[in-house]
């Protein structure tokens, strides 16, 4: 009997008939009214959920899916998915963590060199026909904190350690055992030790603001803020008037608090780089996203251990 899977998600469209093509049946419903109404319809058909982080799936959704039996998040970051609800039913919930890690390191570098090399205003002012030669900061040899070194943080910290002799320094809650880069116990020692600050935790309550005035101050003047994660974990008026003060050398964000909305005072500023939520968006992280959440569904209906469980207790 083929299984029926709510899809919440936006970006993957294109390989969506891996799933299809795999006996899976779609319901798609990637705005807020298709969402309500699918729910409303089909609640007594839904198998699975398909979703990711900021779209997350409520605990009134859950009750109100009587089938389901597995969430697969998008993505690593699940932080409007209610964990607790799902626990309740006994409900698996699977994330997407590393099958977009090369795409979002590789945007993250992007973004850092764009903002240290100041790409887009030299671009700008080449098309009006100036030709303004500023001089930019160098790239290689930073000392470079990264905030969270799951598979994303260290996708970025070998392209950075290996590509531009970047010293690499790292807060994680716990130390890692197989790297050899530098472990901080605060996000505040970090960023008191580094040039750039690269934001690659998972959002959520657990995280919410861990990058405040007070960790801006110790990164200074002229130092560099990269946010490829989640906007909640950066306190964003904290950031705001840092870099509107001088006190901030520049911020490169991919991720805003209120998207597809984005603060004007970030827009007015000549030392942000900013990209509209795209770092982990690419048709090989597509392709590797769908193929995972296979994967985990194929393993969950078979009876098998899923291969990227998340768990209540990871919060």
């Amino acid at each position: 009997m083929s299984k029926t899977v709510l899809v919440l998600v936006e970006t993957v469209d294109d390989y969506l008939p891996l799933l299809e093509e795999a006996g899976y049946r779609l319901i798609r419903a990637p705005s807020p009214q298709m969402r309500s109404d699918a729910i409303a319809r089909h609640a007594h058909e839904i198998d699975a959920v398909l979703t990711r982080g900021p779209l997350g799936l409520t605990s009134s959704e859950i009750d109100a899916m009587p089938k389901l039996q597995i969430i697969c998040v998008i993505g690593a970051g699940y932080e409007q998915v209610d964990l607790a609800a799902a626990a309740a039913r006994g409900i698996t919930v699977t994330n997407g963590a590393g099958a977009n890690a090369a795409a979002v390191a590789d945007h993250t570098l992007a973004l850092l060199l764009a903002l240290l090399r100041d790409i887009p205003r030299g671009d700008a002012s080449t098309r009006r026909g100036e030709w303004n030669r500023v001089i930019s900061p160098s790239v290689s040899g930073k000392r470079l904190g990264i905030l969270g070194l799951g598979a994303v943080g260290l996708a970025i910290a070998k392209r950075a350690a290996l590509g531009f002799d970047m010293h690499i320094s790292y807060h994680s809650r716990t130390p890692r055992t197989d790297v050899a880069f530098t472990w901080y116990d605060s996000p505040l020692h970090l960023a008191d030790a580094v040039d750039i600050l690269v934001i690659a935790t998972p959002g959520g309550a657990g995280t919410q603001h861990l990058v405040d005035a007070e960790v801006l101050a110790a990164l200074g003047a002229e130092g560099y803020l990269v946010n490829i994660a989640r906007a909640s974990v950066v306190d964003t008026e904290a950031l705001v008037a840092a870099l509107q003060r001088g006190s901030l050398a520049g911020a490169a964000l991919d991720v805003f608090d209120d998207e597809p909305a984005v603060p004007d005072a970030l827009k007015a500023l000549g030392n942000t780089v900013l990209t509209p939520h795209v770092a982990g968006q690419s048709p090989e992280a597509a392709r590797d996203t769908v193929s995972l959440v296979l994967r985990n569904l194929q393993a969950f209906f078979a009876g098998e251990p899923v291969l990227t469980p998340v768990r209540l207790h990871t919060l």
